[in-house]
């Protein structure tokens, strides 16, 4: 299982000076934050949609800085969050009322099989790899639910991201001069999205590439079923049923 891109490079603290407690993050990129106020927002259509309750034990997949995972462990359930990245794990941990362990989501610990009763997947953290491993890290969230547990993921909404895709962008953070520019690019043919970016910081530039894998709802809920999860619904931003509109899609389904 091949990485397609450098993870560690990408997710580091330039990441954070210029995207952690920012509403400027970008439309297009790694994470995408506008479409929610903020943690508060997003964990309350969290709630709602998973049917959430105090005492429940939740896996946040790919939890970032934890901002999600600290928010509903602050409301009662009983958090781990899991992320590759040393750095923003150290940011989560600052205060932290979720646990959080460092790990990879293609390969979940063995002693967790069964074990929680909702898995979430927040802010585009899937689909980093090649095809049959991102089916991969579907089935190990599976594995981890007790049956009748629940999964949500939040994604870029397709015909919303293809219609409102740039050519490029640029990230500013006044009045420090610190920049990043990225030039996007879309293939059809795999359905992946490429930024080439560029990080000015601090009067020095490095380039980084980053890429995703992009899901219509249709692909996603057939590989969810095929992961032996059921009942595979689609809401937008707003939890009301998914449409072209959306800037997220935000998938729920049950484990068999």
């Amino acid at each position: 299982m091949s990485d397609l891109f450098d993870a560690a490079a990408m997710y580091d603290d330039d990441y954070l000076h210029f995207f952690a407690d920012s509403a400027s993050a970008p439309t297009h990129g790694p994470i995408v934050g506008t479409a929610y106020s903020g943690a508060s927002t997003a964990a309350d259509l969290v709630w709602r949609l998973l049917d959430l309750s105090p005492g429940m034990r939740v896996l946040d997949v790919g939890c970032g800085h934890g901002t999600l995972a600290n928010e509903l462990a602050r409301r009662g359930c009983e958090v781990t969050g899991l992320d590759s990245s040393t750095v923003f794990l150290e940011r989560a941990r600052a205060g932290a009322v979720a646990e959080f362990v460092e790990g990879d989501m293609r390969q979940l610990p063995a002693s967790w099989t069964a074990r929680f009763d909702r898995v979430v997947n927040w802010t585009t953290a899937f689909g980093y790899f090649d095809d049959p491993t991102n089916r991969v890290v579907l089935a190990e969230m599976a594995r981890v639910l007790r049956p009748g547990g629940r999964l949500i993921m939040d994604l870029d909404n397709l015909p919303r991201f293809l219609a409102t895709l740039t050519p490029s962008r640029i990230t500013a953070r006044l009045p420090d001069g610190d920049m990043l520019v990225d030039r996007h690019h879309y293939d059809p043919l795999t359905a992946r999205f490429t930024v080439e970016r560029t990080v000015i910081r601090a009067g020095r530039a490095r380039t980084l590439t980053f890429l995703k894998r992009l899901y219509a709802f249709p692909e996603l809920r057939d590989w969810c079923a095929a992961a032996d999860f059921q009942d595979i619904h689609g809401y937008g931003e707003d939890g009301a049923p998914l449409n072209a509109d959306h800037n997220r899609m935000v998938l729920v389904a049950t484990r068999a």
